[in-house]
């Protein structure tokens, strides 16, 4: 995929560790800045939809053992199989990363073309290991303390300490998540506080595309 140069539609992804309060953030960007939000896990369970781009494949890797009655993919079945299985994991992964990156890029290409949008962002919690740079302006890391992280999954999402350990140990380290971004939010803060440093965030981001519009860039 060819690099999605800055023009009228920004391009920015956002990414950070589970429990991270990212849908927080894609609110704002949604509800003040008018922002069309792609969530790569969305588009994940659209594509293995019945006469979508990943049904087949999925369930020629996987068998019919996988289906609901109706025909659908049944996504808990299938993650308890990926869950115990490692290669089985990395064998889903090789269909369906590929293909939600490929929806991403035709619908940041609509957009780009009907000019609905100032900004669209992408949310995807591998943005920096599938190389979302191909589509994206910049990265935005949202970064929150491990110890709130694990409390709001306790309370939200019902998670063990073990659980959550897992899956933290699963996701890029926070040194990895800095040197990868150009942007980080600290959300460890009040939500005015966190809304001023998007606001920063905008400004400068359209400062410079206006700026490299002038000069040609």
């Amino acid at each position: 995929m060819r690099r999605i140069k800055a023009q009228a539609m920004q391009v920015i992804g956002i990414t950070g560790g589970v429990g991270a309060g990212k849908s927080a953030i894609l609110n704002i960007l949604q509800e003040q800045y008018n922002a069309r939000v792609i969530q790569a896990d969305k588009v994940g369970h659209l594509v293995m939809e019945p006469g979508r781009e990943a049904y087949e494949k999925v369930l020629l890797a996987f068998g019919t053992r996988i289906l609901c009655p109706d025909g659908r993919i049944n996504r808990e079945i299938l993650g308890q199989i990926v869950f115990a299985d490692q290669e089985k994991r990395e064998e889903l992964n090789h269909i369906i990363h590929p293909t939600v990156k490929s929806w991403i890029y035709q619908e940041i290409q609509r957009e780009s073309r009907e000019g609905s949008y100032g900004l669209l962002v992408i949310e995807a919690a591998l943005l920096i290991e599938d190389h979302y740079e191909e589509l994206c302006e910049e990265f935005w890391y949202i970064y929150t303390d491990e110890k709130v992280r694990r409390e709001r999954l306790k309370h939200s999402r019902g998670y063990t300490d073990e659980k959550i350990t897992a899956i933290f140990e699963s996701q890029l380290s926070e040194t990895a998540f800095r040197e990868h971004c150009q942007v980080v939010i600290d959300n460890n803060g009040s939500l005015e506080d966190t809304y001023g440093q998007i606001q920063k965030a905008i400004w400068r981001r359209i400062t410079s595309a206006q700026n490299n519009l002038q000069t040609g860039e």
